[in-house]
């Protein structure tokens, strides 16, 4: 049975993200001590928020080396996924460095507007253990403002005014934009994928 933990890095999604775990068979304690984290067979960095306000916690916690050290299986969400790059145009954060890139606002329209905050097509690219036994076009839930382009990492994408990396994977780093604890089967498929890994 695995034994993730969720780190602590602020949001208000820690509780749904929790009983989506829960309802897959994972108690995952919600934690900053950097022995539990390393400890854990699955870790799950998810993020909600600004991206220098998220890193400065992660800092605090003594936690950025932490992650970037972490050899068991990681699953960025939402922020979580940006957190994982290079950098965020969002107050010029600094962020992880464990995968090139910095992450983009999305521009503004009437049609379109900013964050996108919905469900979204999201399309498979690339072959990755998150999408074992999911095919075609599936849907999930998305809020967010920043986004990372399609680049060698990413393994599914979604269109909001242009492509962007929907689901990345880089070595034992794995993550997604959209937030699996609130899309649906589609959603908890993937968490259980991850699980598996």
């Amino acid at each position: 049975m695995p034994t993730p933990v969720i780190i602590a890095s602020g949001g208000a999604n820690l509780a749904s993200l929790r009983f989506a775990l829960q309802r897959l068979g994972c108690d995952a304690p919600v934690t900053e001590d950097p022995g539990l984290i390393e400890a854990a067979s699955h870790v799950v960095l998810p993020g909600v928020g600004a991206a220098r306000d998220a890193m400065d916690r992660l800092r605090a916690a003594g936690l950025v080396d932490v992650i970037r050290r972490l050899q068991q299986p990681v699953l960025g969400i939402c922020l979580g996924l940006q957190l994982l790059y290079t950098g965020s145009d969002e107050d010029d954060a600094e962020c992880l460095g464990i995968i090139p890139g910095q992450a983009r606002r999305f521009s503004r329209s009437a049609r379109l507007p900013v964050p996108q905050m919905g469900w979204n097509a999201v399309r498979k690219v690339a072959e990755t253990p998150l999408l074992e036994g999911i095919d075609g076009e599936s849907y999930a839930y998305f809020i967010h403002s920043y986004a990372l382009p399609e680049g060698p990492q990413t393994c599914g994408v979604a269109d909001y005014g242009g492509v962007f990396s929907a689901m990345v994977q880089h070595e034992n780093f794995f993550a997604t934009q959209f937030h699996p604890e609130r899309s649906a089967l589609f959603g908890a498929a993937v968490l259980s994928n991850f699980l598996r890994i």
